[in-house]
């Protein structure tokens, strides 16, 4: 489950209000503006009012004399604001909101709040036609916790940093990525605020798919219908991260059937995390390929969504949508695959992008 606006040809995207065709921010390459609504009023959860005639015998409770009882108040009549694009000012403004849905040029995305309720921690961000190249382009879905800290800085900042390394070393692209996650998650902590992020990356450079992670955000690519994961999830229930968080001191323990670090986050690797980030790294694994005529599409996703579908299943939705017909429609099979979640019980926010791989072919 906050507009936050990089540098130039840089959009950070973070969550609107539940209205088709709705985003965070103006596209690089100038697809159609969607609009932005509001909610349709703003009242507080939990108001104290005065006892009523009947209220007491409903409650269970003696009856109030006569004498005590008032007259309802008259109906006050709250006045409903108007959020468009241009009045949205500080994050508290998009604390409310609980979608986002964006068809834009080569991808689609969709955002749900889950059911847990508060605000949205989930983010994404996308830049077209990078270095000028309109075959090149960056992606990534975030998935924070702790407080949106985290999240909203590594959503505006994360492709700047490794864009800046690959333009000093486009050479090592996969060295060049490391260094921007680490960036980024430096900076960050030199902020001294609470909460992490994890997160999926996918760069489109010189013909090449270049898909990156730390957490449990995940990246699966349908080649000719078959579901191929890129990412692997970083948990600590896993041998290799067990260990190397046991040999820095460190340790896992299983909470509720879950293995958690020191107890507490059930994930190994993220952007920030002051208090674990001796042992919650935030160096990604990277996985380089070349994108070919197979290579239909990539579904960069929150775990709300892998908690539940599989990686298969969400191929085939995407592929009955986005190859098998005339007119494809990748975001309805981003609001399938979140629909699909939440039937099987989802509680938290989940992201889906659907990058249509053929459209990035050099």
């Amino acid at each position: 489950m906050h507009c936050s606006v990089a540098a130039e040809n840089s959009p950070v995207f973070t969550p609107s209000p539940r209205k088709t065709s709705s985003t965070f921010c103006k596209a690089v390459t100038s697809p159609p503006s969607p609009s932005i609504s509001s909610p349709s009023s703003f009242v507080p959860k939990y108001i104290r009012r005065p006892l009523y005639e009947g209220d007491e015998e409903e409650l269970g409770s003696p009856k109030v004399p006569t004498m005590l009882k008032r007259k309802r108040p008259a109906k006050i009549d709250i006045p409903v604001a108007s959020l468009e694009f241009d009045d949205i000012k500080t994050m508290s403004d998009l604390d409310r909101w609980s979608e986002v849905e964006f068809d834009g040029d080569g991808y689609s995305v969709y955002c749900k709040r889950g059911k847990r309720g508060g605000v949205m921690e989930d983010r994404y961000a996308a830049v077209l036609g990078l270095q000028g190249d309109s075959k090149q382009a960056f992606f990534s879905v975030f998935d924070g916790h702790g407080g949106v800290g985290a999240v909203e800085f590594a959503a505006e900042h994360l492709e700047k940093n490794i864009m800046n390394e690959v333009s000093k070393k486009s050479e090592e692209i996969e060295e060049a990525v490391k260094v921007g996650y680490l960036t980024t998650d430096y900076e960050f902590l030199k902020k001294d605020i609470r909460g992490g992020t994890c997160c999926v990356t996918t760069m489109i450079h010189k013909g090449d798919l270049v898909v990156s992670n730390v957490g449990d955000c995940r990246a699966v690519m349908s080649r000719g219908g078959v579901a191929e994961a890129l990412t692997v999830d970083h948990r600590p229930s896993m041998d290799d991260e067990r260990e190397r968080i046991e040999s820095l001191g460190g340790y896992v323990d299983r909470c509720r059937g879950v293995c958690r670090v020191h107890g507490s986050l059930n994930v190994s690797r993220a952007i920030g995390d002051r208090h674990l980030k001796q042992w919650v790294i935030a160096e990604p694994k990277t996985k380089v390929l070349k994108i070919e005529p197979e290579c239909e599409f990539l579904i960069l996703a929150s775990d709300g969504l892998w908690e539940n579908v599989s990686n298969q299943e969400a191929v085939d939705v995407v592929r009955s949508l986005c190859v098998s017909m005339d007119k494809p429609e990748p975001l309805f099979a981003c609001k399938k695959l979140v629909d699909l979640s939440l039937t099987r019980g989802s509680l938290d926010d989940i992201s889906v992008m659907v990058i249509q791989l053929t459209r990035f072919i050099q």
